[in-house]
């Protein structure tokens, strides 16, 4: 197959075929004497399974899962290719564990009497660490609403909501310049709604993900078991 008819098959330009060929993504050509790439099959399936994998797993990672790939065994090829489907069910269930916990927010608030709590106390009622939350108080994600001389902190309702959400957010995967953006929306009226929104769209975020690499599937499978097949290939007679 010529450049121009990979390019076709695949999806891609003639000048991205030769660029991703350059970064390793597909085997090299073979050349001709007249310097004329020409490549089969595979390198269709190569370039396609790219694809899926750059949309779930991002462009650096898909190339060095490809590269992994067409050295491997089936068996471990399948358990690669495995372990990128058990990380989406894993930052899926992250999400949907922070959108529960936006869920009984406002609940808790409705109910909740003006009690404060101390660093302990509120550190216990989320599951982390006291450092934790003095990282958070760091970062201007949540502060204590007093802190005597002794250093103790003290937590009030505004405090304790706040300590909330940034748990579930980083429960969620989100880094802390992004809970920072959240956090910062929090003090219009609409706050818990925009936080509940930026998980939505995390949530469809890993779908799409996930449905990437289910389209690459089958062109994973003819890359790993092309490779396969070559290495159970017999050489010639001695």
């Amino acid at each position: 197959m010529r450049t121009a008819d990979v390019a076709r098959e695949s999806g891609y330009s003639v000048q991205q075929v030769r660029d991703l060929e350059r970064l390793g993504v597909i085997p090299p050509a073979v050349r001709s004497d007249n310097g004329y790439r020409s490549y089969t099959a595979l390198h269709v399936h190569a370039l396609r399974a790219y694809r899926g994998l750059a949309g779930a797993v991002g462009p650096v990672e898909a190339r060095r899962l490809l590269a992994e790939l067409r050295t491997a065994t089936i068996e471990e090829a399948a358990a690669e290719i495995d372990e990128v489907h058990a990380r989406l069910a894993r930052e899926r269930e992250e999400a949907l564990r922070a959108q529960r916990a936006l869920q009984g927010i406002q609940a808790e608030e409705d109910g909740r009497d003006d009690d404060s709590m101390t660093i302990t106390q509120l550190a216990e009622a989320l599951g982390v660490r006291s450092s934790t939350l003095r990282f958070w108080e760091q970062e201007r994600l949540v502060l204590p609403e007093r802190v005597t001389t002794l250093r103790a902190r003290r937590y009030g309702p505004a405090a304790i909501g706040a300590a909330r959400v940034v748990a579930a957010l980083r429960a969620g995967g989100y880094g802390i310049p992004a809970v920072r953006e959240v956090m910062g929306s929090l003090d219009g009226r609409d706050g818990l709604e925009d936080a509940r929104r930026i998980l939505r769209g995390r949530l469809d975020q890993l779908a799409a993900r996930s449905v990437a690499l289910l389209r690459a599937g089958a062109d994973l499978a003819a890359v790993v078991t092309s490779v396969d097949a070559m290495r159970g290939t017999p050489g010639p007679p001695e």
